[in-house]
């Protein structure tokens, strides 16, 4: 069965839709630029409604020690995601550090990027496969709601799990599993409303969707 990841959540509500759609992790954003964003200490309270057996996610973008200590101090998390330029050995110190498994995304537009991805295998867990973002001075490192071409990652074996997240929607992800082979989504600006606004009644589209492919 499909699993899904269900991203910058920030509110009880969005929590509970997810999780009792049957999503198997929840993210939350330790990144002050995003829409999505929440404080070490939000997330404790968000942490609260997570049942035992979803996994809890922090993302963060090229953080320093610290940054990742202080939301570990007040949270606890399963899997730290790394979604910004963190270097292989970056990976590496981050992982032995802090004894989590580590999620690393991976901006993809071409056939570099894959070939790129293979040096990560070694220090990550999970892959997680996302469209690169726009060459803008203000674009985010995800959640732009942008797709890359699915083929460029079909066919190919990796040594560890990865998902598949770029603009991913309710309406499009059978096609997407179908071309790229993926079993496990992410997904963030494909169940809102507007930046950050998470929508009760997409996040259960979404959650269904997926777990009937």
């Amino acid at each position: 069965m499909t699993k899904v990841k269900i991203c910058g959540l920030s509110t009880p509500q969005g929590i509970q839709a997810a999780t009792e759609a049957g999503a198997d992790f929840v993210g939350f954003v330790f990144f002050a630029r995003s829409p999505r964003a929440v404080s070490a200490l939000q997330a404790v309270s968000l942490a609260r409604g997570v049942p035992a057996g979803v996994a809890k996610v922090g993302l963060f973008v090229d953080p320093d020690d610290a940054a990742i200590a202080d939301v570990l101090a007040h949270v606890g998390l399963d899997y730290l995601q790394l979604h910004g330029a963190e270097t292989v050995e970056r990976v590496r110190q981050i992982r032995t550090r802090f004894g989590l498994p580590v999620i690393k995304a991976i901006a993809i537009a071409g056939v570099a990027d894959i070939d790129r991805a293979r040096n990560y295998e070694t220090v990550s867990d999970i892959l997680l496969f996302d469209a690169k973002p726009p060459l803008t001075s203000d674009a985010l490192p995800g959640g732009n709601g942008l797709v890359f071409d699915w083929r460029l990652i079909a066919g190919h074996t990796w040594t560890q799990p990865w998902m598949l997240s770029g603009g991913l929607d309710a309406e499009n992800i059978s096609e997407a599993v179908r071309i790229s082979g993926a079993k496990m989504l992410d997904v963030s600006s494909g169940v809102e409303s507007g930046p950050g606004i998470k929508d009760i009644s997409k996040i259960r589209s979404f959650v269904k969707t997926a777990k009937h492919l």
